[in-house]
């Protein structure tokens, strides 16, 4: 579903989850470090070239300038929205006119620029225009692979021969790449691995051939509606089937793997080459309740099993933010995340699956890895074990060594960041681990960066980028109230609240909960921006509404799984207790007007603001529920299944936890906000609670915005003048 949060550019190179090799669309701005660990290459700022920077000498050098890129017979230089390089900088590899594949621009033109011959070709000539994904260079940099049109092709540099290695695809089979369902939940997306020796690829074929098709209907750009079919796999349905194919270049005969169990039955959630002639990989069963790593004989097809976990809830996806496999001490150990102590922490296990250990011990969770400095002995995390709403850089020896004793507890994890800086840390670390940008923000503190030497954390002093220190900005406008609300159940809930300007404790105010409520996002992250209603067409601070967003049990955050596995079969009900709850009690405070509550949010966050107005008639008057899941039974099985169960098995759970079965509660005011070409939340949601609200004599505002997908893009004037004069009228705003 929809996470609605602020979005961190500048670390694109490493937000790289599951499957996804995602680096092929990298941000203007992001960093693609050079080994030297002083410099990198960046897209120029209007995205017309590539240029080189040193840290240090504080210096640009323009490696592929524009007018290279433009192409024989165009007055026009290609726009540069991704690339990749050789490590020797010779060429270079060009992502421009990309396109949308549902969420993300992964389809376009690729060209090769030679910076020695200074020459530009363009890749997939005869295919069709903005087709190419995923292309990248093979590691002898003779050849380029990529898929187009569900099929994977090679093509030779030197000659510009194309082959093509699968002939089957299709838009149910996909050889490469994804179906809507693994991409949206597994954030899988580049489906195939150049193998070391550059003489094969490995590859994902996913068949949805057996998956049903939802029917979008476009009624507007014609006078005779289309159909829009999506393959998507409703909950309890039965899975694609994955599988994992290793090709060869020479004859073009795949190699099936001989992955155990049922391949309806489990999903492939990650691969990579672990050996020149031995892929590995992860397994998820259908409840995603055991997670099994395998090798796999790239000849034969022969796999094992060597090391696996098993959770009576979910197994967290380990998403390390990392391409590849984290390899240490040449390939005969890695890194790999894991709850099974109860809490996030990273493990290092032997390559033979016979040793496993922990190093991050304590009772607190990591967020992500930042970086393993394997020279230096360090591995570098971003946690926050004293504050879940924020995050900062730590870091723990990769190898215990007894003279390591003297300097700090080996069992206890190092604070990087600086103490007084108290917030959300971000870091881009160099591969030698001495060099990083960092950037720092608080909820009223507008991000600042500057770049720093590691470990000392000292900042470099640069006139391009000075310290923190210098240019670290508070706004005096932003007042946050950070609470620690202690429900009637005894749950310790995080929240925020902020009040209206001119704030008179004597007087009341009406109280407006933004929500999301799910496994997917929070909403109470110590980040600058955070705590705006951007819906909202004017200032909620001087209109006078006072603003509360509140973090439930089964939202991610740094709470040990307990609290975010507590949701298990529960959705739609301890999630919406535990919120309700807390809003109850912040409701004790004589300054709320108590008949003037509203709630609303988005995707999970709508489905959670129709639970509230429903089941809690008596705390909410109003609601805006934008793109909700009304039924649980509608959405896909990837995520619904993970935190639900299946259907079959515990149907109650499902009755229970779907808004569209409590719609006898609706005492209130609500607004209901939909988009007909919605993929992810189908329309069908909306039209089903309609027709139950009918049914039962409610009363209700509705607005479905035609050919509009999840995020409702081109609306934004039209929808926020509609949230607010909803708001407004239903919930009106200033102090009694």
């Amino acid at each position: 579903m929809l996470k609605l949060k602020k979005i961190i550019i500048g670390s694109g190179l490493l937000l790289l989850v599951s499957c996804s090799l995602f680096s092929q669309t990298i941000q203007s701005g992001a960093i693609q470090w050079m080994a030297d660990g002083n410099t990198y290459l960046t897209i120029s700022n209007d995205l017309s070239g590539i240029v080189k920077k040193d840290i240090m000498k504080e210096t640009e050098e323009e490696l592929v300038p524009a007018k290279a890129l433009t192409p024989t017979g165009s007055a026009k230089s290609l726009k540069v929205n991704g690339f990749h390089h050789t490590s020797d900088l010779t060429k270079f590899l060009i992502y421009t006119n990309i396109k949308k594949v549902w969420r993300y621009e992964t389809r376009g033109d690729y060209w090769i620029y030679d910076a020695v011959k200074k020459s530009l070709q363009q890749l997939g000539k005869g295919l069709p225009v903005s087709s190419l994904m995923f292309a990248k260079f093979s590691p002898d940099s003779k050849w380029v692979g990529y898929v187009s049109g569900s099929n994977l092709y090679v093509e030779e540099i030197s000659t510009g021969r194309i082959k093509k290695l699968t002939t089957d695809g299709n838009r149910k089979l996909i050889n490469g790449t994804f179906d809507w369902a693994y991409e949206e939940e597994f954030n899988c997306r580049d489906g195939f691995r150049w193998s070391p020796d550059s003489k094969s690829i490995a590859y994902w074929q996913i068949d949805a051939r057996k998956i049903r098709d939802y029917y979008m209907l476009n009624t507007t750009d014609s006078v005779y509606s289309s159909i829009i079919p999506v393959e998507y796999p409703k909950v309890g349905e039965t899975p694609s089937s994955a599988k994992i194919g290793v090709v060869a270049l020479s004859t073009g005969v795949t190699k099936w793997m001989k992955v155990e169990g049922d391949p309806a039955q489990h999903y492939i959630t990650r691969m990579e080459w672990s050996d020149q002639n031995e892929l590995i990989l992860q397994q998820l069963d259908r409840k995603q309740q055991e997670s099994k790593l395998m090798y796999c004989n790239a000849s034969d097809g022969n796999c094992r099993t060597f090391w696996a976990e098993r959770d009576e809830s979910w197994v967290d996806l380990n998403n390390t933010e990392h391409s590849g496999w984290l390899w240490l001490n040449k390939k005969q150990e890695f890194l790999w995340i894991s709850e099974k102590d109860g809490w996030r922490h990273v493990y290092k296990i032997s390559k033979d699956g016979k040793t496993t250990t922990l190093l991050t011990k304590g009772n607190f969770d990591i967020d992500h890895i930042d970086a393993v400095d394997e020279t230096n002995n360090y591995l570098y995390f971003t946690a926050s074990p004293q504050n879940p709403n924020q995050r900062y850089l730590y870091r723990v020896r990769l190898n215990a060594s007894p003279v390591n004793l003297k300097i700090f507890k080996e069992d206890e994890a190092e604070l990087v960041s600086p103490a007084n800086l108290k917030g959300t840390h971000h870091y881009v670390i160099s591969p030698n681990g001495k060099r990083a940008l960092h950037k720092f923000e608080n909820a009223n503190t507008p991000s600042v960066s500057e770049w720093i030497s590691l470990p000392e954390h000292s900042p470099l002093n640069l006139t391009s980028t000075p310290p923190i220190s210098k240019s670290i900005k508070t706004d005096p406008t932003v007042k946050v109230e950070y609470l620690k609300i202690k429900t009637i159940d005894d749950i310790e809930l995080d929240a925020w609240m902020v009040k209206p300007s001119n704030f008179n404790p004597n007087k009341k105010y009406p109280l407006v909960v933004y929500v999301y409520g799910e496994p997917g996002a929070r909403t109470t992250d110590d980040t600058y921006g955070n705590h705006n209603h951007f819906l909202y067409d004017r200032s909620m601070v001087d209109d006078g509404y006072i603003q509360l967003a509140i973090d439930n049990r089964g939202t991610p955050s740094l709470k040990g799984a307990a609290w975010r596995k507590a949701i298990y079969r529960r959705n739609g009900q301890v999630n919406i207790r535990d919120m309700a709850m807390g809003v109850r009690k912040v409701l004790e405070n004589d300054f709320i007007d108590k008949n003037r509550v509203a709630v609303w949010g988005w995707s999970g966050g709508g489905s959670s603001t129709l639970h509230l107005l429903f089941q809690f008639p008596d705390l909410f008057q109003t609601g805006i529920a934008i793109a909700p899941v009304t039924n649980l039974l509608f959405y896909d099985n990837i995520y619904t299944e993970r935190y639900m169960g299946l259907p079959s098995e515990n149907m109650e759970d499902y009755i229970k936890g779907s808004a569209i079965n409590h719609v006898k509660g609706l005492k209130g005011n609500l607004l209901l906000i939909h988009g007909t070409g919605d993929d992810n939340v189908h329309y069908s949601n909306a039209e089903a609670l309609v027709n139950a609200l009918v049914k039962e004599g409610k009363q209700f505002q509705f607005m479905p915005y035609p050919n509009k997908t999840h995020s409702l893009e081109g609306t934004y004037e039209h929808l926020s003048k509609l949230y607010s004069d909803f708001l407004r009228k239903h919930s009106p705003s200033g102090a009694k």
